[in-house]
C-alpha cells in the first residue's frame, strides 16, 4: 500500500505545474561554498597579493559566515607581509587583521547572489586596506555566488541510484531570498519530473 501510495505522490508531483516552495540556506552551507570556491588554496587561503611562496604576501582566510537582520555577514582573518622582498625574506611590516563585509542577498533567475557590499570593520593600514576594498566590496561578493539549479540537478542525479526513481529539476526560478533568523530563505517556483 505505502508503495502505491508513494507512486501517486511521485505522479502528482510530475504532473503538476512548478508551484511555490521555501528554501533554507544555513550559513555554515553558505561557508562551505565560500571556501569551496575562494579560500580552495591547500591552506584554506585566498592570496590577494603573492602566493605561498612568496616572501611579501597578503592572504585572506577563515571565512566565517552569519546572518544579522537582513544581511549576510562575512568575517575573515587577514594576514599581510608588505614591504620589499630581499634574500628571500620581506623587509617591512607584519599585518594581522580581522575585517567584516556585509551584503544582501539577490535572487537572479536561477541564481543566489548578492548585492551591496559593505564593509563593516576594515583594518588601520591604508596600504591593507587598497588590496582588500576591491576583494570585500567586489571579488567577495561575486565568489558567493551559486547556480540552485545546477547544485539541485547535481543531487537529484543520483536518485535513481538511491530511490529506484530519477528526479529531475525541470525548472527552478527564485523569485525572493531574505535572512530570517538563522536561514536565508529563498521564495522559488520550482518544477520536478519523476521517471
Amino acid at each position: 500500500m505505502s508503495r502505491s501510495l508513494l507512486l501517486c505522490v511521485l505522479l502528482f508531483f510530475t504532473v503538476t505545474a512548478a508551484r511555490a516552495t521555501e528554501v533554507g540556506i544555513s550559513a555554515q552551507a553558505l561557508e562551505r561554498t565560500l571556501k569551496t570556491q575562494l579560500f580552495n588554496d591547500p591552506d584554506g587561503r585566498h592570496y590577494l597579493r603573492g602566493d605561498r611562496k612568496s616572501s611579501c604576501f597578503v592572504y585572506a582566510d577563515s571565512p566565517r559566515v552569519t546572518f544579522s537582520q537582513d544581511r549576510v555577514i562575512v568575517h575573515i582573518h587577514t594576514r599581510a607581509k608588505l614591504g620589499t622582498g630581499l634574500y628571500g625574506a620581506c623587509v617591512g611590516v607584519s599585518l594581522t587583521r580581522d575585517v567584516d563585509v556585509s551584503v544582501l542577498p539577490d535572487a537572479q533567475g536561477e541564481t543566489i547572489g548578492f548585492r551591496d557590499a559593505r564593509i563593516d570593520h576594515l583594518s588601520d593600514s591604508r596600504e591593507l586596506n587598497f588590496l582588500l576594498v576591491p576583494f570585500l566590496s567586489h571579488q567577495l561578493p561575486q565568489q558567493m555566488k551559486v547556480n540552485a539549479a545546477d547544485l539541485m540537478r547535481q543531487l537529484l542525479s543520483r536518485s535513481a541510484e538511491t530511490t529506484g526513481y530519477a528526479f529531475s529539476l525541470t525548472v527552478l526560478k527564485i523569485h525572493s531570498m531574505l535572512v530570517q533568523g538563522s536561514l536565508l530563505v529563498l521564495d522559488v517556483d520550482a518544477g520536478m519530473k519523476v521517471n
